[in-house]
């Protein structure tokens, strides 16, 4: 009988949400789950109506309402800090003169509580807020949510108490947490895919000036202009052809997309990972051999044969798959580029997304010869003759490749320390690697399918002094003393301090840093000093650049070695922590994680007190964990600066 009345009261207290309309726009899920005996996460699931906006709780005072949890049964149950939020968004507001906070179309939102009374059977919460498109409405919900196990709601998962003191200790007691929510969020994430997206847009480039591509472009575009009625319906399927190519590559990433959501920081475990580092290693190898000529990788012929005879059904359909057939068989040439893409994406801090923007504007690439030719059919008679040329670009391209398979196995190296490719054995190889694209061009050495020498073209001979021009700028980095940093390259070559050379540090710029947070911590207090917690990987790009062309500035390196404390924490390091210090740590969503490395300490120290799991992620805070204004990633010398003396003036104003 009681088990019939909770799911009755689960259910009309939820009858306000099945219904979503413009009165009601916005519907709530809700569920809850055990993290121990006395605390609980309840997680609410909001579908919000197109255009409507839902503010957070960090939304600015003077403008819309923020969102606020409050608990219906005080004295039996207590909300513990702010709750956890899913993507939100900003946008400035000509109404209230502010920028607000907002989730739009979804929002996931998990509030933290604990039981005082361990006794009662559900929990009673409201939800107080504001949702708005041109009027607002206010939200005011109530919900009842049992706690019983038998009706399946909640499943217990242990662990033994050192795990969960150890899991207590990861949590801070951080005051004024709302300022971290206040700046961030920025168009950092915009700029980063726009420049994968550019990088992607010059792999296509590059894949067009292959031997697979290059010779369809005036044979596609001819077939479409005399096939057609019309002039107009030629140009017409050839748009439709490119938008098709395009459309292709960017389903080729959302499977990619599943991944981070098993796991906030499933892509970086990924991008780290040891064994797979060493593939993507061994895999570019083999792709640069590939276009060296010395053998082909191409897709079984019979999916092209099964995409190419789906072509002749005509209309829309047949366009789309000649496109597919043009993904299929030119994946020896476009294989590779797409590879290194890949490899790329899901090494850096954008993952998914970056990999979406990059297969974009790899397709778009691809893509617009075929539409602009078709519009411009005179055009066709400017292009070079398909030759010899062609094969050289491939044999460059496979240079390439060779030289950025050695990032991925500098990653692994650096990760599990391994000392094999320290900075100046890397630089070396590159030189090596460089000097022989050199020799290439010059034409001293010869691959495969390199037709007879002859006179060298003004181009090449150009493009080979620029090759010799940049091994020069290599050399001084396998010095001891460089006779200059190689800024160019930051975040490429492994970092400074790991160097066959003795260093005075193993920290950045030979900075004193703490590479433990409760060890930078004592120290913060010991000295009275501020501290800059950075949250950094050996495989992170961005940190590199960070380090090699911001913190080098004379003025931020002043501000770092004399004012501030520096704690490094590397949430990539795979060096196993001490038997006694490994946990299991049991996450929001009642999965446990296996606390063995230090990276996955510091990784779980970040998601748990800054809710993101991206590098690099820079916070100031005083020794009583007062975080002292926004934090900051991957940003330009002039705003690092500015955003350090600001964060140095709150503290000395306390």
């Amino acid at each position: 009988m009681l088990k019939h009345f909770y799911i009755l009261l689960f259910f009309f207290s939820s009858l306000s949400v099945f219904s979503q309309t413009e009165d009601n726009p916005v519907i709530w899920n809700t569920s809850i789950e055990k993290v121990s005996e006395a605390a609980y996460d309840v997680v609410f699931k909001a579908k919000i109506l197109e255009e409507w906006h839902l503010y957070s709780q960090y939304n600015p005072d003077g403008a819309s309402l923020p969102l606020v949890i409050s608990s219906n049964d005080p004295d039996n149950v207590v909300i513990v800090g702010k709750a956890q939020e899913s993507q939100t968004f900003k946008g400035y507001s000509d109404v209230w003169e502010k920028e607000e906070i907002f989730f739009k179309d979804s929002a996931r939102i998990v509030q933290r509580i604990r039981l005082t009374n361990k006794d009662i059977t559900s929990i009673k919460l409201n939800l107080y807020g504001q949702v708005c498109k041109e009027v607002c409405i206010n939200i005011n919900e109530d919900f009842t949510i049992p706690l019983a196990d038998e009706y399946g709601i909640v499943e217990e998962v242990t662990i033994d108490e050192k795990s969960k003191q150890l899991s207590e200790a990861l949590l801070l007691d951080l005051k004024n947490k709302e300022l971290l929510k206040s700046e961030t969020d920025s168009n950092e994430s915009g700029g980063s895919y726009l420049n994968i997206f550019i990088l992607g847009f010059v792999g296509g480039l590059l894949a067009l000036l292959t031997p697979c591509v290059f010779p369809m472009i005036p044979l596609t575009v001819s077939f479409f202009t005399k096939s057609a009625k019309n002039k107009k319906k030629g140009i017409f399927n050839a748009v439709l052809y490119g938008l098709f190519i395009t459309v292709i590559y960017l389903l080729l990433s959302i499977p990619f997309h599943t991944l981070d959501t098993i796991d906030p920081e499933i892509l970086n475990t990924i991008s780290t990972n040891v064994w797979l580092n060493i593939f993507f290693f061994a895999i570019l190898v083999f792709f640069a051999f590939s276009f060296f000529g010395y053998y082909e990788i191409t897709l079984p012929s019979k999916w092209g044969d099964k995409m190419d005879s789906a072509s002749d059904v005509g209309g829309i359909i047949g366009i789309f798959f000649m496109a597919l057939t043009l993904a299929i068989v030119s994946f020896s040439c476009t294989g590779p580029i797409l590879g290194s893409l890949l490899a790329g994406s899901l090494t850096s801090e954008g993952g998914a997304m970056q990999l979406t923007a990059g297969m974009g504007g790899f397709g778009l690439a691809l893509a617009l010869p075929f539409a602009l030719f078709a519009m411009f059919p005179s055009w066709l008679n400017s292009l070079p003759k398909s030759g010899g040329w062609l094969n050289t670009v491939k044999v460059v391209l496979g240079f390439l490749e060779l030289a950025f398979a050695f990032k991925f196995l500098s990653n692994a190296d650096l990760v599990e320390h391994w000392g094999l490719l320290k900075r100046e054995i890397f630089i070396g190889l590159w030189i090596l690697i460089f000097f022989g694209l050199a020799l290439y061009l010059f034409k001293r050495i010869k691959f495969p399918h390199d037709g007879p020498n002859k006179k060298l073209s003004f181009s090449r001979i150009s493009f080979a002094v620029l090759i010799i021009s940049f091994v020069v700028y290599l050399i001084p980095g396998t010095f001891k003393t460089p006779t200059w940093n190689l800024n160019l390259l930051s975040g490429f070559p492994p970092p400074q301090f790991y160097s066959i050379y003795e260093q005075e540090s193993d920290c950045p710029l030979g900075l004193d840093c703490y590479k433990d947070f409760d060890l930078g911590l004592n120290m913060a207090k010991l000295q009275n000093k501020p501290i800059l917690l950075d949250f950094t990987g050996w495989a992170c790009v961005n940190c590199r650049k960070m380090e090699e062309n911001v913190w080098v500035d004379p003025s931020i390196y002043k501000l770092l070695n004399e004012e501030f404390i520096l704690i490094s924490l590397y949430v990539d390091d795979r060096k196993e922590l001490p038997k006694e210090e490994q946990f299991q740590f049991l996450r929001a969503n009642g999965t446990v994680k296996n606390i063995k490395t230090i990276g996955d300490k510091w990784a779980t120290f970040q998601s748990l007190n800054f809710q993101t799991s991206s590098q690099p992620y820079y916070v100031l805070m005083s020794p009583k964990l007062e975080i002292l204004n926004s934090a900051v990633q991957y940003t330009d010398v002039n705003t690092y600066e500015e955003w350090l003396k600001t964060g140095l003036t709150t503290f000395k104003n306390e």
